[in-house]
């Protein structure tokens, strides 16, 4: 396709089908300024091809080398992702986006059998809405098109060629720049309204914070590995400050955020999710509270949406349908509220952890769920979880920061249908990096615990039914370890009889969460051999490989607890139940049930909290009879599985973990 007469080319006026002599030169003397090659000629001509490719388009397209660099370190990480999509259909370094591409095949909220609400007194609210179609994706999800365009490349090149991908970045920056009537200066401070623009946001707020994150790191720098060995690195400029005036240029509008429970430095508004009365007697689409006043607010769980951002807006404001807190933008980390922190979404399908948790939907609509996260929509997420761990004295450790996967279903019969998201994909080792809590090993032995801590890009599990049922998944970092009956790998997989009660299996699904461990999460040490580890999971022993040159769990220390003396075993629940004296009049019981697993003599499970039992009677929509019931009856959360459970604490003996 030749190029357009008003779009920027490369120095010779014409169809680039090859690098230019001054562009490969000008890598070559820029690369020394940007960090050391490795040791040995050939593994530093190796890893030093994406630096070299980040020059070479700077120069071809006359943007600066660190405005591109930023750039794409915000988008991800300089990470090439073996050309798998994004949550939003974006590829390759620069996060360029081809949603057609990567379409969704259903929206997360109305698949499954899950009961968002998961409270067992009032009918079960299983979403059926659909996602709507849009007939014309925004600009911020079809950039990879726009710079096809611009630079004459192949689209299928600028989703699989890092090379191809960076220049499609630098020229859909330089169109940027060109469009506000900027020149192609070499300064990085003059490239702020460009950079503000490339983030995709319609509004100014998001395009600010999102460009003012670019400048940040390149006054602080960064170097790394990528994923696929490529050593990059941004040498630091700590005096940088940009020209914001480029902005007010950009036409974009102005989104308020009145009304919003956000922190200064994120963009954030207010699209609320209605309160309202329906059919006969019905009403949706959550529940008005007093949160932390009457009920303290305990967790933050993380969902993905695998719905677009327009759609799933839409949703969320049906009074029919079913809500959470906050949606957060893949493209550029933009954030909407939907429902007040002291109000109660239904999004976790455990009444009990909804009544005490803020619930923050990640917006992806994946035609697979081996897709990644872009480094924008991880800070911006963690600055809001900061801010509300903060303001709501929210641990910041895996047992009170969820993924929906780590909810428990509250009765046995809902256990096969709760949800799986974020999934095995969602990196909760850089997530805790930017929350400022950093997982580490915490003893050098003898601790009694392990935290699971693999190496993101290195761990590599198999993994099946990402886009066809048994079907092997692309190779993709991941989070997560595998557990199985004995230290062999060979060895059959751990069963849950809760997710599977016939019996059956455990597989290695991307979906199936009966035989793995994840990131962050703590578990009691049974047994060691070799370089296998074993842990106390769903009352068994289970087994992962942990070599000491590649770990996949640290070792670590704090309380546990087991079964008192003289109990052979004793019970599990979903949920922590108030003793049935606590109810007042007008209030029904709570039927306490049991989960179908035991935890027995011997074994132990690490601890997060020790909570009274409670519930949050709210079935109609006059909140006028509404009550939040405390027991005196105590449990301990604990780390149980891949999912949470509760004990009752007159069940159990705590003790620290070493002993």
């Amino acid at each position: 396709m030749p190029r357009s007469a008003t779009v920027p080319q490369a120095p010779n006026g014409r169809r680039r089908t090859r690098r230019t002599a001054g562009a490969v030169a000008s890598a070559a003397l820029l690369l020394p300024l940007l960090g050391a090659a490795p040791s040995g000629q050939a593994e530093a001509e190796s890893s030093a091809r994406l630096q070299r490719a980040f020059a070479a388009a700077a120069a071809e397209y006359h943007v600066p080398q660190s405005v591109l660099l930023a750039v794409s370190y915000l988008q991800s990480r300089w990470d090439g992702h073996d050309g798998a999509p994004s949550v939003t259909g974006g590829y390759g370094p620069m996060h360029l986006t081809d949603a057609r591409t990567a379409i969704a095949r259903a929206p997360h909220h109305s698949d499954g059998t899950e009961d968002a609400r998961g409270d067992s007194s009032r009918p079960a609210r299983i979403p059926t809405a659909k996602v709507p179609e849009s007939s014309q994706l925004p600009d911020r999800l079809k950039t990879l098109t726009k710079a096809a365009e611009l630079t004459g490349l192949p689209a299928e090149a600028l989703r699989t060629d890092a090379a191809a991908n960076v220049e499609g970045g630098a020229a859909l920056l330089a169109a940027a720049q060109r469009d506000l009537g900027e020149p192609l200066s070499s300064d990085a401070a003059d490239w702020y309204g460009a950079v503000a623009r490339f983030s995709g946001a319609d509004d100014s707020s998001t395009a600010a914070t999102y460009a003012q994150d670019v400048y940040e790191v390149m006054r602080d720098g960064a170097e790394r590995t990528t994923d696929s060995g490529q050593r990059v690195a941004l040498a630091a400029q700590p005096a940088l400050s940009p020209d914001t005036a480029t902005l007010r240029r950009a036409g974009l509008r102005t989104a308020s955020a009145e009304g919003t429970e956000c922190p200064a430095e994120v963009s954030c508004e207010w699209i609320p999710a209605p309160y309202a009365e329906f059919g006969d007697g019905d009403y949706g689409n959550h529940d008005l509270g007093d949160r932390p006043g009457a009920q303290s607010i305990k967790y933050i769980v993380v969902h993905d949406t695998e719905g677009t951002w327009d759609g799933v807006l839409n949703l969320v404001q049906d009074p029919t349908y079913v809500s959470w807190n906050y949606t957060l933008r893949s493209t550029d980390g933009h954030i909407a509220q939907h429902v007040k922190a002291k109000d109660v979404a239904w999004h976790a399908g455990n009444w009990y952890i909804n009544a005490k948790s803020i619930g923050l939907e990640h917006e992806g609509f994946l035609a697979s769920p081996d897709a990644w996260y872009t480094e924008e929509m991880y800070r911006a997420s963690a600055r809001l979880v900061k801010y509300l761990a903060k303001k709501y004295s929210v641990p910041l450790d895996r047992q009170h920061i969820l993924g929906h996967e780590n909810v428990p279903g509250p009765t046995t019969s809902t256990i096969p249908g709760m949800h799986t998201d974020p999934g095995p994909y969602w990196d909760w080792q850089h997530y805790f990096t930017l929350l400022g809590h950093p997982l580490h090993r915490t003893v050098k032995q003898g601790g009694g615990l392990v935290t699971v801590l693999p190496d993101f890009d290195k761990n590599r599990p198999e993994y099946t039914g990402c886009v066809t049922k048994g079907e092997p998944c692309a190779a993709h970092g991941s989070g997560e370890v595998r557990l199985h009956t004995q230290p062999d790998e060979n060895a059959p997989l751990v069963k849950d009889i809760g997710l599977y009660p016939s019996g059956a299996d455990s597989t290695i699904d991307v979906n199936d969460v009966a035989s793995r461990v994840s990131t962050g999460q703590q578990y009691a040490l049974a047994e060691r051999d070799g370089d296998w580890t074993a842990i106390w999971y769903l009352g068994q022993k289970a087994w992962f490989k942990n070599p000491a040159k590649q770990p996949t769990a640290v070792n670590a220390s704090g309380q546990v607890v087991t079964p008192k003396a003289g109990l052979a075993e004793i019970p599990v629940y979903g949920r922590a139940y108030p003793e049935k004296e606590a109810y007042p009049a007008g209030v029904p019981v709570q039927a306490v049930s049991p989960l179908p697993y035991k935890l027995l003599q011997g074994q132990r499970y690490a601890v997060g909290d020790k909570v009274p039992g409670e519930y949050f009677y709210s079935p109609t929509f006059d909140t006028a009879p509404h009550k939040v019931v405390i027991g005196s009856d105590m449990y301990y959360e604990i780390q149980f599985g891949h999912r949470v459970a509760f004990v009752r604490a007159a069940d159990v003996t705590e003790l620290p973990s070493h002993s």
